[in-house]
């Protein structure tokens, strides 16, 4: 009934009726939706769950941030994943490349070997670049990979990372990671460098 009145008795008044009460309730409804819509999509940037309690994911994102910072980048391989493709030191012993494994004397190069036909420096990058600060030039610079694929050395690299800390933790955690259904062995590079300074100094005596 009340909707029919409206073309008997004045058109206007109840007109006006409806468009002063509900685009109001609209304008509200229209208002929470956008800021639902902004909500959502910042969300979304941020990468958090869905849901409207604010103060608790931005609480969470800090702490994954920290945890990231803490852990690495995605550009490179996370430890987790590190430890998910590793092969068990049991593991270990069943491959013949791992017998008469010795780790080397410590230094800031290392070199892998047991590497797959198709593995690519950017393989090698993803993996050991996690060692390396890239914010800083000094590191960036010392970060070095010589993969080689040809002749007698093929399927194997040899890596320099910025420090010895460095180096012995890539070798600590990326020893035995399967790549390409290969597992690496990972060393520290042989350096003649000592040995000959000191059969120089012998041979100038």
């Amino acid at each position: 009934d009340v909707f029919e009145q409206p073309q008997h008795v004045g058109h206007k008044k109840i007109e006006f009726h409806i468009t002063t009460d509900i685009p109001a309730v609209l304008q509200i409804n229209s208002e929470k939706e956008e800021r639902n819509d902004l909500y959502a999509t910042t969300e979304e940037i941020n990468n958090t769950g869905f849901g409207r309690i604010f103060p608790a994911p931005s609480s969470n994102d800090k702490m994954e941030t920290e945890e990231e910072d803490d852990e690495i980048p995605s550009e490179f391989i996370s430890r987790r994943d590190l430890e998910k493709n590793k092969l068990s030191r049991e593991e270990m012993e069943k491959f013949s490349v791992f017998k008469n494994y010795e780790p080397g004397d410590p230094n800031c190069r290392i070199y892998v070997k047991n590497l797959a036909k198709q593995v690519q420096e950017k393989d090698l990058k993803f993996i050991f670049g996690r060692y390396v600060d890239f914010q800083s030039e000094v590191e960036r610079n010392m970060f070095d990979i010589r993969l080689m694929k040809e002749g007698r050395m093929k399927g194997q690299a040899f890596i320099g990372l910025p420090n010895e800390k460095a180096a012995a933790k890539a070798l600590k955690e990326a020893n035995g990671y399967v790549l390409f259904e290969k597992p690496m062995v990972v060393q520290f590079a042989r350096s003649a460098r000592p040995k000959q300074d000191a059969n120089e100094g012998k041979r100038k005596k």
